[in-house]
């Protein structure tokens, strides 16, 4: 599998691999074990990366790394999109979600982005947005829903992007999401990430 390391902010190490033929927890695997054995300084034949069960309904599993039995104090977070996948990882204490998908999307892709998503102002982003204008809106939306602990019960279209569009917002949570954009080789990647909230 080819992997390229992504700029993403201090204190978050993010990777991206692609390979066609591979499945997606494969992949996880090996991107989990190459950005946490460059963070730790040891040898990647050390960790072992299993898979959670989701905390509840709606929320992503996500790996467990672990070394001699012990599990790895960071959050590590994971997305896919057919022969692709991206995997950031950090230490605990931020919410932080990830989106990947193709920078072209298919018809059936657009449908689903212009039912769902928010229109931020008064005049219709559709009329004049590219599909790739399309499709980085829609990312930047899943990446947020990845992060919010709520999960799937934030709608797509509860969403509210902040032009431009660096900033996200869902309903009674106090903070926003800050977005970054990690595109690479044709894919449409997106990290958000923000504070944790007692409300």
């Amino acid at each position: 599998m080819e992997s390229t390391k992504l700029d993403a902010p201090e204190g978050i190490e993010a990777r991206v691999g692609w390979a066609p033929g591979t499945e997606a927890p494969a992949r996880i695997r090996q991107l989990t074990k190459e950005l946490l054995a460059e963070k730790l300084q040891i040898d990647a034949a050390f960790i072992d990366v299993s898979k959670e069960e989701p905390a509840q309904f709606g929320h992503h599993p996500q790996p467990i790394a672990s070394i001699d039995g012990r599990a790895v104090p960071l959050m590590i977070r994971t997305a896919s999109f057919r022969t692709a996948t991206v995997v950031a990882v950090r230490d605990p204490g931020l919410l932080m979600g990830l989106d990947i998908r193709d920078r072209r999307p298919d018809e059936a892709a657009v449908h689903e982005i212009r039912s769902h998503s928010h229109l931020w102002d008064e005049h219709s982003l559709w009329d004049n947005a590219t599909p790739e204008k399309l499709v980085l809106h829609w990312s930047r939306v899943q990446a947020v829903r990845q992060a919010d602990p709520r999960g799937i019960s934030v709608r797509p279209e509860q969403v509210k992007l902040d032009p431009p569009f660096s900033r996200a917002f869902t309903p009674d949570r106090r903070g926003d999401y800050k977005l970054v954009d990690l595109s690479r080789n044709g894919f449409v990647i997106t990290l958000a990430y923000g504070a944790p909230t007692t409300e």
